[in-house]
């Protein structure tokens, strides 16, 4: 038995399983490992009146802050007045109900169809917005996401920096909310003035949350389905001591979450809500103790906060509470300068300890050639160096099992009905003859970590996205769709980069040695088509590195077997 062609044929199996399982899940059928495709359905536009959405504060005793009672909206956010807050590469709208920020532009970022990509929305298809309030310990109805807001002051500040000043007051309580941008910033400076009037001597809190439905985020590609949904979406919170959490909307739904609910004081925390691409993030103040919290508001509706006590705000004084929100793309070096642990946004799994310096290496690269494309294949070759020992070694056992194989051949004849004794012939030539049957495979399941953390970087990098390579690569993070726009097929993505990689590994089938059994044999030679029929659907960044290294792997294959060639037979 071929122990080495055994083990490659099982990676290849669960890798094309794998592949499929997400393909089925990503078009809302079942998982084939049991489960549920993600809730991807969207519930009806409802105008949110008489919920119960507006936190009660977490540190309050329960025998004086019971549930807060149902408080309905006063007003339509569709429908109330709207103020908008823009730079060069975010254009937010603040909605007068609630003072929330129900929409978020990135004109820098683009759809398919050449439009600005949509991060927060409050429409019939599609909830995702960011809002803050006030709670008290004790059911005071207090200025929140609920109340009606005025416009104070708007416009540029002595810096340049586009703000607006909203308000709103209730029983006595005033609650400013100044929201500034900085050129070429994707944070927004949030403020928060707190003024009372009367004698009310309740603790108050100021919450700041995000809030979303459980749908996929949008397609920014014709095909690009199976593949980002490989990429996970939903809540996630970030505390120095529990480090980056990831919250499920299937656990959500279970109350089975598991997060920090308090922060000590100095300690970084943030809280967020991701998704493929893009990310949002509301960053408090570190000087206080702060409370996490998540849940389900609705039918389909998420969310995530953070609860930060003012104290006793009294009569005729003044408190001003400062947060940062982040709404944006997940631009690697733009996070690591917001937050500690921000980068953790960009999320790349287990192998996060490879991936990231690869990237690293990727994005150095690509600060000398300016093209992302040919930093993916200057990139290829980097690594094949670093694992060209292994892939001698590797490709030398190949080329000596090659050179046995009419060998074993004959020995297949001579004993044909003994499996046992064929066996065993076969082990004592390869003892003669100093060759590891798994000497080929062994160095490439080496390898296949630092494979699967490159998908990790090519699938998470957002700097990827809108970029071209050359020719008919315009998209290095969509499918390569040459060939289905040239015919006009719009169902499935047929490219010339998973058409070269088939028959890159067609040629790497036949520099091989052919597995002694037929079915094995044939299976081999069906690799390459079902491979490029999976790879049809992966981005053309993704396909461009394993065309590179398929064909830098021919040609180091190639010149070992000239090198045994050239060798006299024995």
């Amino acid at each position: 038995m071929d122990f080495k062609k055994t083990i490659l044929w099982a990676v290849f199996s669960m890798s094309g399983l794998m592949l499929y399982n997400n393909w089925q899940v990503s078009e809302g059928k079942p998982s084939m490992f049991g489960g549920s495709p993600a809730n991807t359905t969207v519930a009806a536009d409802k105008a949110p009146a008489a919920r119960i959405d507006v936190p009660s504060p977490i540190q309050a005793p329960s025998d004086i802050a019971p549930k807060q009672a149902p408080i309905a909206i006063v007003g339509a956010i569709e429908t109330s007045e709207k103020f908008v807050l823009q730079n060069d590469v975010l254009v937010l709208e603040i909605s007068a109900n609630g003072g929330n920020i129900i929409a978020a532009k990135l004109p820098k970022q683009l759809t398919a169809e050449q439009k600005p990509v949509e991060l927060f929305q409050y429409t019939p298809s599609h909830k995702y917005f960011a809002r803050s309030g006030l709670i008290a310990l004790g059911n005071t109805d207090l200025p929140n996401h609920t109340s009606t807001f005025k416009l104070l002051q708007s416009g540029k500040d002595e810096s340049g920096k586009p703000f607006v000043v909203l308000v709103g007051e209730r029983n006595g309580v005033k609650l400013e909310k100044t929201f500034i941008l900085s050129p070429g910033s994707y944070v927004v400076d949030v403020g928060h003035r707190v003024t009372q009037s009367n004698s009310n001597t309740a603790a108050l809190v100021l919450y700041t949350e995000l809030v979303r439905d459980a749908s996929q985020e949008q397609k920014i590609g014709p095909f690009d389905g199976a593949f980002s949904a490989t990429t996970f979406t939903g809540p996630a919170a970030y505390t120095e001591k529990e480090k980056f959490n990831k919250l499920e909307f299937t656990e959500i739904d279970k109350n089975k979450i598991t997060i920090p609910t308090q922060v000590a004081a100095g300690d970084p925390a943030w809280v967020a809500m991701v998704q493929h691409y893009f990310a949002s993030a509301w960053i408090p103040g570190d000087k206080t103790v702060r409370d996490i919290y998540a849940g389900k508001i609705d039918n389909n509706l998420y969310r995530i906060g953070i609860q930060t006590p003012l104290g006793v705000v009294a009569p005729g004084t003044v408190f001003v509470e400062k947060a940062r929100l982040f709404v944006g793309p997940q631009e690697e070096s733009v996070l690591e300068t917001i937050a500690p642990g921000f980068a953790l946004l960009k999320d790349y799994g287990y192998l996060t300890i490879l991936a990231k310096p690869i990237f690293w290496l990727l994005e150095n690269i690509h600060a000398y050639v300016g093209n992302w494309g040919w930093s993916i294949i200057l990139l290829t070759i980097l690594i094949k160096l670093v694992f060209f020992p292994l892939s001698a070694a590797s490709y030398k056992s190949m080329a000596r099992m090659k050179e046995v194989q009419p060998r074993l051949m004959v020995m297949k004849e001579q004993f044909k009905g003994e499996p046992q004794k064929l066996n065993q012939a076969m082990m004592e030539m390869y003892r003669k003859e100093k060759i590891n049957p798994l000497g080929g495979c062994l160095p490439v399941l080496i390898q296949i970590p630092v494979f699967i953390a490159l998908y990790w970087v090519l699938l998470s990098s957002v700097e990827l996205r809108g970029a071209p390579w050359i020719l008919w690569v315009h998209d290095l993070s969509l499918p390569d769709t040459s060939i289905s726009d040239l015919i006009g097929l719009t169902s499935i993505p047929i490219g010339i980069l998973p058409i070269i990689m088939a028959a890159s590994m067609f040629v790497q089938t036949k520099l091989n040695p052919t597995p002694p059994d037929p079915i094995q044999a044939k299976v081999m030679m069906y690799m390459p088509l079902v491979f490029s029929v999976m790879f049809f659907f992966f981005p053309a960044g993704l396909v461009l590195y394993w065309v590179v290294n398929n064909l830098l792997s021919i040609a180091q294959q190639w010149q070992i077997n000239q090198m045994f060639a050239k060798k006299p037979a024995k």
